[in-house]
């Protein structure tokens, strides 16, 4: 066949190597979330969103669902952005951080974080710790709350993660990024800090 002309011409495509972007570093609080899911069993699947401030450490938006659509993730940022932006998050340079995922790379959820003025930052794909934040915030609720427990029903498993988020989380569980503080207590600090500032 190669005498007579007829193998066919391979073309050799390589990889395209992309330079591994920067992970963002918040500096302040407000500035940069991140947002991710995780499942787990119930009498089928359950689907929990969280939001994450990545300087205070702060769980500020959530959502249990037995659907994993976009809707979910936006009705867990809508959470988010009533409790911290309560005058509007327009014009305050929030950035969002997250994976490729199916959720947030779709058209519905790009529109909304474009027309809220929500910048949003996806992790490249050859780059895990991109949003490790947010993931390990996952595990840690794995870890203390839901593998620890078998909750009979949705309406159980819900609560219980309000409750584990609102009162031993963001409340009580300390940090060593943040001087051994809770999320509030340093979330406090902060403020006071640059009121003293501002004065």
């Amino acid at each position: 066949m190669k005498d007579t002309g007829l193998l066919a011409i391979q073309t050799v495509h390589k990889a395209k190597r992309k330079a591994i972007q920067r992970k963002p570093q918040a500096i302040r609080a407000k500035q940069i979330w991140g947002i991710d899911m995780t499942k787990f069993m119930l009498i089928g699947w359950a689907y929990l969103v969280i939001v994450l401030d990545w300087y205070t450490k702060k769980i500020v938006g959530w959502n249990l669902s037995l659907r994993s659509r976009s809707l979910q993730w936006k009705e867990a940022m809508d959470m988010a952005i009533q409790r911290e932006f309560p005058e509007g998050v327009r014009g305050k340079g929030l950035k969002l951080v997250s994976d490729n995922g199916s959720q947030p790379t779709s058209t519905s959820f790009i529109r909304e974080m474009a027309l809220l003025g929500i910048e949003q930052i996806f992790t490249s794909y050859d780059n895990p710790k991109g949003n490790a934040e947010t993931e390990r915030i996952m595990r840690t609720i794995k870890e203390e709350l839901i593998w620890l427990n078998e909750f009979s029903n949705f309406e159980e498993a819900r609560d219980r993660i309000r409750e584990w988020i609102t009162n031993d989380y963001n409340k009580l569980y300390v940090h060593s990024k943040l001087g051994y503080l809770s999320a509030e207590e340093f979330e406090l600090k902060y403020y006071l800090e640059r009121e003293r500032n501002v004065a």
